[in-house]
């Protein structure tokens, strides 16, 4: 599945504790709460094409030398601390998904009850000044994938190994709205699309961008599909709460 992620940060200078019960000393900071994140976002992605689900995470505000996020059961399910020159310096934004297992190794209910439903507390311990603190809801209502994907009117292959359809440039990509939740993975629940993402790539070729809930179509540009022959694309549906289904399928041109 194609990875999508704004900020990586370098291992070395950091001690990290995911899932674990290794402790991090972490900064004395004022107890009561100065400010929230700027931006704190919990979330699963499901890759319905692959099989395979993870969980995300995208954090940003004011600078802090330690960040832990508490689920909803009161255990730490992350801390992670700045050392050294890092630690004085401190750090603003952390973007990172988990790995993501295909459903033959873990199966999506029992990746699901390592993230319980529910409210996560997102605490940073700054630089200087009063705690960070947000508060983010993870759901597990998946939204369903996208259907009836087509390519120039023709019924796209349900994945890149299968047989191809050949199109002539321009390319035109629909599918339907997506208006419910996944039939089989999470829980069900109304959902709310707050976007689409589509992304087309070759070999160094690639280009993404983000489409309103209303728009369930694109062309892709001649500027694009004149570079190469076989193409993949990718749809992702973002609901409100976060949560993303994505797609992946292929085309050829003649």
């Amino acid at each position: 599945m194609m990875k999508h992620v704004n900020g990586r940060l370098v291992l070395p200078l950091l001690t990290i504790a995911l899932l674990l019960g290794a402790g991090i000393l972490i900064p004395n900071a004022r107890a009561q709460r100065g400010q929230r994140f700027s931006e704190a976002e919990l979330f699963f992605e499901l890759n319905d094409t692959d099989g395979d689900l993870g969980v995300h995470a995208s954090i940003d505000g004011e600078p802090w030398t330690a960040l832990e996020i508490q689920g909803p059961n009161g255990r730490l399910v992350m801390e992670i601390s700045g050392r050294g020159e890092l630690r004085g310096q401190g750090l603003t934004q952390l973007s990172f998904e988990s790995a993501e297992p295909s459903f033959e190794d873990l199966e999506p209910a029992d990746f699901l009850r390592r993230f319980p439903e529910g409210r996560y507390e997102v605490k940073g311990f700054p630089v200087e000044g009063a705690l960070l603190a947000s508060s983010v809801v993870l759901s597990q209502v998946m939204p369903a994938p996208p259907e009836n994907i087509l390519v120039n009117r023709v019924p796209a292959a349900e994945s890149c190994d299968d047989p191809l359809p050949t199109v002539i440039a321009p390319v035109l990509i629909d599918w339907d709205p997506v208006t419910g939740s996944h039939l089989e993975i999470g829980k069900r629940g109304p959902i709310n699309v707050s976007r689409y993402q589509f992304f087309v790539e070759r070999e160094g070729v690639k280009l993404s961008l983000d489409l309103p809930p209303t728009v369930t179509q694109f062309e892709i540009p001649r500027a694009v599909t004149d570079l190469g022959k076989e193409f993949k694309f990718e749809i992702i549906v973002r609901t409100t709460t976060g949560n993303n289904t994505a797609i992946e399928s292929c085309f050829r041109l003649p």
